[in-house]
């Protein structure tokens, strides 16, 4: 089956369930369930002798369906598991009423704030600075440490109150908001947002960053006080095992015909026109290949009119999205804007052949020609010519999907979680050298 938005029924899961909660003057708080967890975090419940209290503070979180939420949703379920405590603070997302939870899997407990949809973008959502909301809670039940994951006006007057409070403070840059301008049509934001994104980075402890190339770069562009932290991948629950015919029959696939599949939001930054004339080339080589995008966003509707010949399946999490990886051939990453992209190494730990830019990700766990076919960042032509060359080649994808699936099962989220841990006891444990040229941003 081609075109339209096609569905398919889930896998046997529980139905979300929702809890009342009793209102509190301006904030609600949530403590779920313990979360479920795959075979590969089952050492997470060693106990720490010094148990940490964090405040993480986050724009974007699960149930929302992005890297940034499942990453930090890693590192919480991990961090809970190992006896420490995670106070996650973030907008309440737009289905959510203030009196119930919605979040099952996820440990550690939940204060909601309110939020506005950010312009362009209505399916997430800016949190609203709330610097003195978070003073008087950090007062009351004081954090050991403020970790912000997201740089909006939530983020920034985190930073104020836990540094007036004398609060270790660290972040995370997880987005290239500044090169999101060029894809929104906003070029003339790009050095405001550019200036905006180091001012709120250097008056934290820490900066986590994701891969080794992103943190020269960053260094280069002023940022401060740089840690990496990597990501890892889940190759219980992304194998190749997860293969399913009955799934490439329902998107109209025959045995022997190419899948290619990509997963992600369905918006400007991640580069779908470039993804489409790759695969069209790959198609002119490979007649009986087929396009499968996984996700949804704010321009679905504008490529189910113009690629009728594709599959439109909408967001799935968990085993259906791991079906949907493994039920594939080839995986083309065409964007240049991501800081890391996760769905690179969810792709390799499938077992599918991969083509991507040199860069995030790929340039960390791919060696071009043995985990899978990379060019130079923003190399059109190599992207097309690459994905050309997937298509010529069965011989070629084996080999390439064997190497990356072996590289997957080397990137331990244990270890993640580690040395995040360790980094956030350095950072509570050394003196405040906050940046000369840093000063207060609103609040």
């Amino acid at each position: 089956m081609s075109g339209g938005l096609a569905r398919l029924p889930p896998a046997a899961s529980g139905k979300s369930q929702f809890h009342a909660l009793p209102r509190t003057p301006f904030r609600q708080i949530v403590t779920p369930p313990p979360p479920v967890l795959h075979r590969d975090v089952e050492s997470w419940s060693r106990p720490r002798a010094n148990p940490l209290h964090l405040a993480l503070i986050t724009e974007t979180y699960a149930p929302e369906i992005n890297g940034v939420a499942m990453t930090l949703g890693r590192l919480v379920d991990g961090m809970s598991h190992r006896g420490h405590r995670v106070t996650v603070i973030r907008p309440r997302q737009r289905h959510e009423s203030p009196r119930f939870s919605v979040t099952r899997r996820l440990a550690g407990e939940q204060i909601r704030l309110p939020g506005i949809p950010m312009p362009g973008y209505p399916q997430l959502r800016i949190g609203l600075p709330a610097r003195g909301r978070l003073r008087r809670l950090w007062r009351e039940r004081r954090p050991d440490l403020v970790h912000v994951a997201t740089e909006g006006p939530l983020g920034a007057s985190a930073i104020s109150a836990a540094l007036e409070l004398g609060l270790p403070v660290t972040s995370s840059f997880h987005t290239h908001f500044d090169q999101y301008t060029r894809d929104y049509r906003v070029g003339w934001l790009q050095p405001v947002i550019a200036s905006w994104l180091r001012r709120v980075h250097n008056r934290t402890r820490r900066t986590f960053v994701p891969t080794r190339h992103l943190q020269q770069t960053l260094h280069a562009e002023g940022y401060e006080n740089l840690r990496l932290l990597s990501r890892g991948v889940d190759t219980s629950l992304f194998s190749p095992s997860r293969r399913d015919p009955e799934l490439r029959a329902a998107w109209g696939a025959k045995p022997d015909d190419l899948v290619v599949i990509h997963v992600g939001r369905i918006a400007a930054e991640k580069n779908y026109p470039l993804l489409f004339r790759a695969f069209d080339a790959l198609k002119a080589v490979h007649p009986r290949a087929l396009l499968v995008l996984v996700g949804d966003g704010p321009l679905l509707s504008t490529y189910q009119r113009l690629r009728p010949d594709a599959v439109f399946t909408g967001f799935y999490t968990g085993v259906n999205l791991a079906r949907h990886y493994a039920s594939g051939d080839v995986y083309l990453h065409a964007s240049h804007t991501e800081t890391f992209g996760n769905v690179v190494t969810e792709a390799m730990a499938s077992g599918l052949a991969v083509g991507a830019f040199d860069y995030a990700a790929a340039h960390e766990f791919i060696v071009d020609g043995q985990q899978g076919l990379t060019c130079p960042p923003g190399d059109e032509g190599a992207f097309i010519a690459q994905a050309e060359r997937l298509a010529r080649s069965a011989m070629l994808r084996h080999a390439l999907s064997t190497a990356a699936r072996a590289r997957a099962e080397l990137l331990s989220w244990d270890a993640v979680v580690d040395g995040f841990i360790a980094d956030l006891t350095a950072a509570i444990n050394e003196s405040p050298t906050p940046s000369p040229g840093a000063g207060a941003t609103p609040h």
